[in-house]
């Protein structure tokens, strides 16, 4: 529903930065990044045939968004009104080792805010093992291989992450995304 008003942050950089921005005092146990994006809007129009509103930023800026049948309290939305959509990003990693069971692959969800307003949260996450193929501390940078064959290199924030990693490490990488929305009634 928001995905043109917030943009989520690609996934594959989120890895390069999950596996090596924590020292490597971290590197045998998991280590976790995280990052909230919060934005408000006010209704500005609704319509209710199309199921479409009219959300406008604090610079004025406006854009029209679907509300499919989904959003089960659709007709307690009202002019005026503030949303606030709150995107969570979390990252976790860890050592992998070899023969060790791993996490599900994939999962994901809905949960509805209780009550009159309409809200809630949807939320997915994945996780994935990838095996280090080059460690160049010199750019910083990584290569890594997926399970399904897929080769990526990153750059590195600080060559120093790189410390307590080798070639041939697996490393598990769990990526959650979650947005909430909320909605608060126009101030009268």
């Amino acid at each position: 529903m928001t995905s043109r008003l917030i943009v989520p942050a690609i996934a594959s950089l989120t890895v390069a930065a999950l596996l090596l921005s924590q020292p490597a005092t971290a590197a045998q146990k998991a280590v976790s990044v995280a990052d909230v994006v919060t934005a408000t809007f006010t209704i500005e129009a609704i319509d209710g045939t199309s199921r479409i509103v009219t959300l406008k930023d604090t610079d004025g800026t406006l854009e029209d968004v679907y509300c499919g049948p989904e959003v089960q309290r659709f007709d307690a939305l009202k002019v005026g009104d503030r949303v606030t959509f709150r995107y969570y990003e979390t990252v976790v990693s860890m050592l992998r080792r070899p023969g060790a069971p791993g996490r599900a692959p994939e999962s994901g969800g809905i949960t509805r805010t209780p009550g009159t307003r309409p809200g809630g949260t949807m939320a997915q996450q994945f996780t994935a093992t990838v095996t280090l193929q080059a460690i160049d501390a010199k750019v910083p940078s990584v290569t890594v291989k997926t399970d399904d064959g897929r080769v990526m290199s990153f750059r590195v924030q600080d060559a120093r992450n790189l410390q307590g990693y080798k070639v041939g490490d697996k490393v598990e990488v769990t990526y959650t995304q979650a947005l909430a929305v909320s909605v608060e009634p126009a101030k009268r």
